[in-house]
């Protein structure tokens, strides 16, 4: 397989990670992760080189899938931390605006 090829499957995990994450499928998530990271794995050992303007179409592809699966597991880890300090009694409060007094 080539470079091409390796992002399109890079780019099919990620979308399938970005499934997996929606649906709380946690198998799923370890089979797309696993996925990715052997792809991502072949296309380094592909070597690099230069990037038409396809590779390069792809390549922003995969960087914008994987900051949608980071701001997914990022707004995951945020709810658990709430649900936690709720259970516990420590929830933070909820963001409110400091206002300086100033006379």
């Amino acid at each position: 397989m080539n470079r091409r090829d390796r992002l399109v499957q890079v780019i099919e995990a990620l979308h399938a990670e970005i499934s997996a994450l929606k649906s709380n499928d946690i198998d799923g998530l370890d089979r797309a992760t696993g996925a990715k990271l052997k792809s991502i794995e072949d296309l380094s050992a592909l070597g690099a080189g230069p990037i038409d303007a396809e590779l390069r179409a792809l390549t922003d592809e995969a960087n914008r899938l994987n900051e949608i699966c980071r701001i997914y597991v990022n707004l995951m880890a945020a709810n658990v931390r709430r649900r936690l300090g709720v259970l516990t009694g420590t929830a933070a409060t909820s963001y409110r605006p400091v206002l300086a007094a100033h006379a």
